[in-house]
């Protein structure tokens, strides 16, 4: 998914909820506005309106969002005291991004395997790319299984730069990282990337970009918070409205739009209400489930065209049932996942550590 939070060591600055609230809402727009309409009722949103229709046909580059919230989030929690840079940190960071990924990245694998095998693309060799996480990088694989995953390819290379940049310390190998990832995901963009889309070529540039770029954004936060906020909102505007013509639509969102909705995001109170902090929290569950609950009705009732009452009802039973579906998944599967491979890890370390004295 693109773009899950880091488990907060203890010794972190202060978690920002409020950008935990804009995730989440960007896992709805991904679930709830852009593929019910694609992938099972195309008429869904006709005749609703400018935001409904825009977010049901840009609903996907939300999970450049993602990316950015990533860049930024991470920058937050490991640069500040060098946290990388200190003895076994880069292993404890391994293990966190295990934990954070992995359980309901194989369960929701697991799952549409189950009822899915065979079907488009759906072979052993794809679900074993998957099960390495490298399912991005195989074509056709990113659309194969639970075709959201792809996101999470692209979200450990990321991470794998990151750590490698800020293992020594936040200074010139971060930058040149830094640098670097920008101007691959931005040259790409340029030189070939397309109107429209989504197109699978563009995903990992388009996460370099992101991640980085909210790295930036972070780096530049005492500076970008003086602001004042009518002009990130008329770079909002301007970064979904812009038209790019032969160049790729992200670019103003990219570079422009999403950018300014964090910066505003981080001024927004009403961000750390109760239920946009419960949505945050569930974020990644609804990026992983929705897809397979959309699978799974579409199983039964097929495309369905028009709209009406009962349409309507359908979709709402979707949302439903992927917000509780997600809700059961977080409290009941993700957390204690989470808790148990990190214990292990920990037992490990303490025993290894009990075994170098009397080794000594």
């Amino acid at each position: 998914m693109a773009g899950t939070a880091p488990d907060y060591p203890a010794e972190a600055p202060a978690r920002l909820t409020r950008l935990d609230g804009l995730r989440g809402i960007a896992a709805c727009v991904v679930a709830f506005a852009y593929h019910p309409r694609t992938l099972f009722a195309p008429e869904l949103f006709t005749g609703h309106g400018a935001v409904l229709s825009w977010l049901s046909h840009w609903g996907w580059a939300f999970v450049d969002l993602f990316f950015l919230l990533s860049g930024y989030i991470f920058a937050h929690v490991y640069l500040a005291g060098e946290k990388l840079a200190r003895p076994g940190a880069l292993e404890q960071f391994a293990v966190a991004r295990i934990a954070r990924l992995y359980p309901l990245h194989l369960l929701t694998l697991l799952v549409v395997a189950l009822f899915a095998w065979g079907e488009d693309g759906n072979t052993a060799s794809a679900f074993a790319m998957h099960l390495v996480m490298a399912q991005n990088f195989v074509r056709p694989v990113p659309d194969t299984f639970n075709g959201p995953a792809w996101s999470l390819s692209v979200e450990v290379c990321c991470y794998l730069l990151f750590a490698f940049a800020a293992m020594r310390g936040n200074g010139r190998r971060l930058r040149l990282v830094t640098g670097a990832a920008i101007a691959l995901g931005l040259g790409h963009l340029l030189l070939s990337g397309l109107p429209e889309g989504p197109w699978v070529a563009d995903n990992l540039p388009r996460g370099l970009l992101g991640f980085f770029l909210g790295v930036v954004l972070w780096q530049g936060r005492t500076v970008l918070a003086r602001v004042p906020w009518p002009v990130l909102a008329a770079l909002l505007a301007i970064g979904l409205t812009v038209p790019t013509g032969a160049l790729s639509s992200l670019l103003p969102l990219v570079l422009l739009a999403f950018p300014a909705a964090l910066l505003l995001a981080l001024r927004q109170t009403w961000l750390d209400w109760r239920v946009m902090q419960w949505l945050g929290d569930r974020s990644y569950a609804i990026y992983l489930i929705h897809l397979p609950v959309i699978a799974l009705v579409k199983r039964q009732t097929g495309p369905v065209l028009g709209e009406g009452p009962l349409v309507w009802a359908l979709y709402g039973a979707i949302i439903a049932a992927v917000l509780q579906l997600s809700d059961l998944a977080y409290r009941r599967f993700e957390m204690p996942a989470r808790r148990a491979i990190r214990q292990a890890w920990e037992r490990r370390r303490a025993a290894k550590t009990a075994v170098l004295p009397a080794a000594a």
